[in-house]
């Protein structure tokens, strides 16, 4: 069973991140796989690091990118894969037919047009294989397969590192700074949570819109922008409450990282964290773009220790029971075995 993956993604991004943990991780149980990946340096020398064989090639537009065609094909012939895998929409587009099975793995609802080549589709939520199938594609064709994240802990980052008080409640948000993650909302929510302060993680086109609205609210003092943070596992164990106020969150790998890091979670009820929230179970939900309601959650958690204690302890089993590294990789590795004697019952029939 061999393996080509072909990723077209940016430096930066939650899509990018598992791409590299799922291919190591297959590759430590032993799986042959090649990756054709867009060039970019940090990437490809975290991967060769890894072990693992790979190209790269630049993924511009298909119709006109001989450079890629050509290069998939050089992989095609000398890797001679049993399976083809894409990620982002663009590889998508790329995806050559031929004599090996086809899939795409999506992290989001995007458009189907660019996956016509590809046999198969992934969803990384239930949800987003829901869409697969009212968009029409037939039920043996859409599989759910989830995520993991790294399980390993880190020593909490000092306070000091961002001039933040060691005795107020420090509440994290990680995540690119677009009107999608809503930062808006919790600011807005910050100052009905007493000394709180709050940590946002992240970069991207709302940077200065989101401070001007703290300044507004009262609460940039409270506020610290770290900007794009490589590894932000050292935030999680220095935090005491990790916030997901999005109002548009695909999965949510944020809710994942924050339950393997014992952290209280508490979301907004976009599509992916509503469907891995459990009502005071392993987080606490409240509606979309409601300020008030995520205050008062906070504040829940902030002044109810047992219930801290009781969701902490929900999301670390919710984890261990559907989302973790050993049981996801055995999912894949299941799926691409099946997908191949799929392949070969048609060509025998």
């Amino acid at each position: 069973m061999r393996v080509l993956h072909l990723m077209a993604g940016a430096s930066q991004g939650g899509a990018e991140v598992f791409f590299e943990r799922l291919v190591t991780g297959l590759h430590q149980k032993g799986l042959p796989q090649h990756l054709v990946i867009r060039g970019e340096e940090a990437r490809e020398k975290r991967l060769r690091a890894s072990g693992l064989s790979l190209s790269t090639a630049p993924f511009w537009k298909p119709y006109f990118d001989i450079k890629t065609h050509l290069g998939i094909h050089k992989a095609l012939k000398n890797f001679q894969p049993d399976i083809v895998m894409s990620w982002m929409s663009r590889a998508g587009a790329f995806c050559p037919t031929g004599n090996f099975v086809t899939v795409a793995r999506l992290g989001g609802y995007y458009d189907l047009k660019y996956y016509k080549s590809c046999e198969y589709l992934i969803g990384n939520t239930q949800g987003i294989r829901k869409y697969f199938l009212e968009k029409g594609i037939r039920e043996d064709k859409a599989f759910y397969l989830p995520n993991f994240v790294r399980e390993e802990k880190a020593q909490p980052l000092s306070r000091k590192t961002y001039d933040t008080p060691e005795n107020v409640p420090l509440l994290l948000a990680l995540g690119r700074l677009h009107d999608d993650k809503a930062f808006d909302v919790l600011i807005r929510a910050l100052p009905k949570i007493p000394n709180a302060h709050l940590w946002i993680g992240g970069a991207g086109p709302e940077d200065e819109k989101l401070k001007s609205l703290a300044r507004e609210m009262g609460v940039f003092d409270r506020i610290r922008f770290l900007g794009w943070v490589q590894d932000p596992y050292p935030l999680y164990a220095a935090c005491d409450i990790y916030v997901c106020p999005s109002r548009i969150e695909p999965l949510g790998n944020v809710v994942l990282e924050a339950w393997v890091n014992e952290k209280p979670t508490v979301v907004c009820a976009s599509k992916g964290p509503a469907e891995l929230i459990r009502n005071e179970e392993n987080g606490l939900i409240v509606p979309l773009e409601d300020h008030d309601e995520l205050a008062t959650a906070i504040n829940r958690i902030l002044n109810d220790k047992i219930l801290s204690g009781k969701i902490v302890k929900g999301g670390l089993q919710s984890y261990h029971s559907a989302y973790s590294q050993d049981r996801v990789l055995e999912i894949y590795l299941n799926f691409f075995q099946h997908i191949i004697e799929e392949r070969q019952k048609s060509c025998a029939a």
